[in-house]
């Protein structure tokens, strides 16, 4: 660090010890500068989360978790307001939706569930990780009906849709899916699936 001219901050600084096959416990510790580490069993790199046993679960929780609530969506869509004020260079009260529709933007909210959609879109068709994949369920009917060829998804429990994990991606993810015409849900493509999803939002949050 010290060759290339960077400091290294000491109580940002975690110590993870991944141990290998069969190797006895250690009790590791290690002298930084004034700093004593001790080992941690979560560590957050690059946007990943690591623990010692090399288990992404911590990772996976973080990831799926999804449609933030009004409160913290708010702030971010007073952002997107501001920039469609600024290329207008009109005042800071200015009515927006009007601009932010000429930009053909998705509102913050409808971001959120369009990148919801396409990962769940993967999924579904089995191009995205195997974690996000095992998350949604297909729906099998008891008899052949015309809903096994339009990929519909199990959907979440009234209770699931009603407690603390109704804005996790295993919920959020089916409920949104099933709410999508036949035509978007078996696009043929991520280009096409894309492309539509994005007109049906644009116009659910617009018109």
């Amino acid at each position: 660090m010290s060759t290339h001219h960077l400091k290294i901050n000491p109580d940002k600084t975690e110590l993870l010890f991944f141990p290998g096959k069969n190797s006895p416990t250690q009790d590791l510790t290690v002298n930084f500068g004034d700093s004593v580490l001790t080992p941690t069993q979560n560590a957050r790199n690059l946007g990943v989360t690591l623990n010692s046993q090399f288990s992404l679960t911590a990772n996976i929780t973080a990831t799926t978790r999804s449609g933030l609530p009004a409160t913290a969506i708010r702030p971010l869509q007073l952002i997107q307001n501001a920039a469609a004020r600024l290329v207008f260079n009109l005042p800071k009260y200015s009515h927006t939706t009007s601009l932010v529709r000429s930009f053909h933007w998705l509102p913050v909210a409808a971001r959120i569930q369009f990148k919801t959609l396409v990962l769940t879109y993967h999924a579904v068709n089995g191009s995205g990780p195997v974690y996000i994949q095992d998350m949604v369920k297909p729906y099998i009917p008891t008899r052949t009906l015309r809903s096994v060829s339009a990929k519909l998804l199990v959907p979440p429990s009234l209770r699931e849709k009603h407690s603390a994990r109704s804005r996790l991606f295993a919920v959020l993810a089916p409920r949104w899916w099933n709410e999508l015409s036949d035509e978007i849900r078996t696009a043929e493509s991520l280009y096409i699936f894309r492309r539509k999803l994005k007109t049906h939002l644009f116009r659910l949050y617009f018109d």
